[in-house]
């Protein structure tokens, strides 16, 4: 197949073969891992470069990466731990602490 014969697709048109939005098509352009032509302000991908990112694990990656990181409290677990003047009054505490 010659490149006049290359058939080339816009970010849309490849979000949805993959399955994905714009965006993460945009991300995965520039990140290095799908390979585009940039005419303008747009991105043409070739059709056959679909198959670099087909095999591509859906979703996020987990953001624990490793067995050696900490538990780390949320942000919500902290908040239940320490009461706060609204808290208080909702729960009817009157000795709640003051800052």
């Amino acid at each position: 197949m010659t490149m006049a014969d290359e058939i080339l697709l816009t970010t849309p048109q490849v979000a949805e073969r993959l399955g994905v939005s714009v965006r993460r098509v945009q991300a995965l352009i520039h990140d290095g891992r799908l390979p585009s032509q940039q005419f303008g302000r747009d991105h043409l991908i070739r059709e056959s470069d679909l198959t670099l990112v087909a095999d591509r694990k859906p979703g996020r990656p987990s953001k624990n990466t490793g067995d050696d990181q900490q538990a780390v409290a949320s942000p919500t677990e902290e908040a239940i731990k320490k009461p706060t003047k609204q808290r208080a009054a909702k729960a009817g505490m009157k000795n709640a602490k003051k800052k």
